[in-house]
């Protein structure tokens, strides 16, 4: 059977192919713009069993009669298992529960491109369905190529926390959007047409600690002096962001078994200092972040953090990894270079936090299901929502999902995300 899929008949023959695994990757009209806002051009279906992979055109201008995406749909549910490039963005243009990312723990895959794309994205860069124009054979060699290069993860371990948990919560995040003040934005950023902006979150980086830029905005460190959160306004009544207080030393008494003996953590710190609570938090984060200082090192609670630090750094190097809590994500020592204690703990802290984030996450949409608040944009100890005044239930019980993993938080409101 030819690679082109572009009549009934031929989708027929497919279809009773009898394989139940495959490898798809969907062909996005525009591949700058971002799937929330994008549609298909095209399924690259790649039955594991197969020699070869097939184009199932959805709207390209070189096929007379284009398959209807929900016939495609349905076909592809019936499968036992599907392997894709990126779940979370997958997730965007079409929902399945079998779906396998098998680039979890690696940097993302970046497309190749052939001449023809190159060419053709530079001419026509505003051109929302510039996909249509690329001639199809070259899309082809394209997603040939993408499985050769991810062929070897097929069928690889995966780890169900990321797999399961971390693709859902990012992508919820993503497709709500944030509501923007046009003219602030394009003052600060880039020219818009819509009163949304969607921002774009890659966990798989090197600490686990997921970035979120889109379109040269970094969302994950937006400016807190130029003005630029003004940009950022409600699409319901007002902002509510929810900041956990002293997170880092919450959960590295969580990694150490230590129990704090003041409803404020920063505060029992400056009474083992000795110090205002200002310096007991700058000495805290240096410590933490850098090495124990000599002066504190018999602490009680450095104490156990050094020996927790001088175990995991012999479990990494007697056999060569490490397995994060909670995420059960290894640190690999051949794969990780100039590494010492310190900064592992930091890596599995930064790891511990974001694990925890994402079950605060799942539960937050858990409870959001059906709601008109939404949250809009998480940023390591930072959760925004686009709060609705009549939905005021819903936030105290979101807040009791903080509490009942014992984190403190701050609440602030406002009209835009300057608070």
């Amino acid at each position: 059977m030819f690679w082109l899929i572009e009549n009934s008949k031929q989708f027929e023959v497919l279809k009773n192919s009898g394989f139940k695994e495959a490898f798809v990757e969907i062909i996005p009209n525009n591949p700058y713009q971002h799937p929330t806002q994008n549609s298909i051009c095209a399924f690259y279906v790649r039955p594991i069993e197969a020699h070869k992979g097939y184009i199932l055109p959805i709207s390209h201008t070189e096929v007379s009669k284009n398959l209807y995406e929900d016939e495609v749909y349905l076909w592809l549910k019936g499968l036992d298992k599907i392997y894709v490039r990126d779940k979370k963005e997958f997730l965007h243009y079409t929902i399945f529960k079998q779906l396998v990312d098998i680039t979890l723990h690696l940097p993302p895959y970046i497309l190749p491109q052939t001449t023809a794309h190159t060419i053709l994205y530079s001419r026509f860069p505003d051109l929302l369905t510039i996909n249509q124009l690329v001639p199809i054979t070259k899309h082809y060699e394209v997603c040939e190529q993408v499985y050769d290069d991810l062929e070897h993860r097929v069928n690889s371990a995966v780890n169900p926390f990321y797999n399961d948990r971390a693709t859902l919560v990012f992508n919820a995040i993503e497709r709500n959007g944030i509501k923007i003040d046009k003219n602030e934005f394009e003052t600060h950023f880039h020219p818009i047409e819509d009163e949304f902006v969607y921002t774009q979150y890659n966990f798989k980086t090197l600490t686990t600690r997921p970035s979120n830029k889109f379109k040269g905005v970094n969302y994950a460190a937006l400016n807190k002096e130029n003005g630029c959160r003004k940009s950022f306004i409600p699409h319901n009544d007002r902002f509510v962001d929810f900041d956990i207080s002293a997170y880092h030393p919450t959960l590295s008494a969580m990694l150490v078994d230590y129990t704090f003996d003041d409803g404020d953590i920063h505060a029992s710190f400056a009474k083992m200092y000795k110090v205002d609570y200002q310096k007991a938090k700058e000495l805290t984060f240096k410590q933490l972040y850098g090495g124990v200082f000599e002066s504190y090192k018999e602490l009680p609670f450095f104490k156990k953090t050094s020996v927790y630090i001088d175990e995991i750094w012999e479990t990494f190097n007697s056999s060569g990894s490490l397995t994060c809590p909670i995420s059960n994500y290894v640190f690999e020592k051949d794969k990780l270079e100039n590494m010492n204690p310190q900064k592992l703990f930091n890596y599995v802290l930064q790891n511990m936090e974001t694990s925890v984030n994402i079950q605060i996450l799942y539960r937050i949409f858990t409870l959001l299901k059906g709601k008109k608040t939404k949250l809009v944009l998480y940023t390591y100890d930072s959760f925004l929502f686009d709060f609705d005044e009549s939905e005021i239930e819903v936030m105290e019980q979101i807040k009791k999902v903080f509490y009942k993993l014992k984190l403190q938080i701050k609440e602030k409101h406002g009209i835009n995300y300057e608070f």
